[in-house]
């Protein structure tokens, strides 16, 4: 039985009325265990469909693919994600399309008929089986870790689609996408997703800098004595772009390794199944 995040991941009946128990018996969540939801569980493929909408018009963004898991070869717990990348191999132009008039467009539909008109990123998780989109979670925000490696992509100024969608003008935007691939690696605190350590100072970030095609996303970090230190579980998102998946890869890999702080931990089989895909 995988516990995670509210969620149990149940493989047998006895496993579900265990967590049926846990929730509702031994209160692990308090009052947020007054009611549970009951779901098939889904396995297959993982990936992150982003959109933006004014409400009207919906454009999406390039696929993306997260890791949830801490450790590699996808083991131990969940955490908000320790790397991502795009496109996903996974998302073909005929799921794409399949995504759009099966999943996106029906929402935007849908809250169109109860009066709502909803501005800004539409983020559907969705579990890919049998080449067939199911939903796993809708969110009203960007995806991290997916995010880096998406916005690295884009061509079009980010701020215009902003005014677009404020000024429900989106049908206008042309969203232009680099065809290169991107790839992001989420340098972790010592014992996340848990508790972990704050203040390690952070070094290697200037020599970087000097690096070409790769940005380096401060997410868990503090400046403090004129030096940066972590301050969250996930601490960075170094993130490179390269012809293919597997160059930017490479990049990626290549820049986290000149960065250094007491107890830090990353991934090192991120984007390993988009690469066996293409081999």
């Amino acid at each position: 039985m995988l516990l995670s995040g509210g969620v149990i991941a149940a493989q047998t009946v006895d496993e579900a009325i265990a967590g049926l128990k846990l929730i509702m018996k031994d209160r692990a969540f308090g009052d947020a265990g007054n009611r549970v939801i009951v779901e098939e569980c889904l396995d297959g493929e993982e990936a992150s469909f982003m959109a933006f909408t004014d409400g009207k018009t919906i454009l999406p963004m390039v696929s993306s693919q997260d890791h949830k898991r801490v450790f590699d070869g996808d083991k131990g717990s969940n955490t908000g994600g320790m790397g991502a990348y795009s496109p996903a191999p996974v998302i073909t132009e005929d799921l794409e399309s399949l995504i759009m008039e099966k999943v996106m467009r029906p929402v935007i539909r849908g809250l169109q008929a109860e009066g709502i008109k909803y501005k800004g990123i539409l983020y559907a998780g969705l579990m890919i089986k049998d080449n067939r989109p199911y939903v796993l979670e809708f969110n009203c925000r960007l995806g991290d870790p997916e995010t880096q490696p998406v916005l690295l992509r884009l061509k079009t100024d980010l701020a215009s689609i902003a005014l677009a969608v404020t000024d429900e003008r989106l049908s206008e935007i042309n969203l232009e996408w680099k065809p290169e691939a991107s790839v992001c690696i989420v340098a972790a605190s010592k014992g996340y997703p848990g508790a972990y350590e704050k203040g390690r100072i952070i070094k290697g970030l200037e020599d970087i800098k000097k690096m070409d095609d790769v940005i380096v996303f401060h997410a868990g970090t503090s400046f403090d004595n004129n030096k940066f230190v972590t301050s969250g579980g996930r601490v960075l998102g170094v993130t490179a772009i390269g012809k293919d998946i597997k160059d930017a890869r490479d990049k990626a890999y290549k820049a986290i390794e000149k960065i250094h702080f007491s107890g830090m931990h990353y991934r090192k089989d991120i984007a390993d199944r988009a690469i066996k895909r293409k081999e």
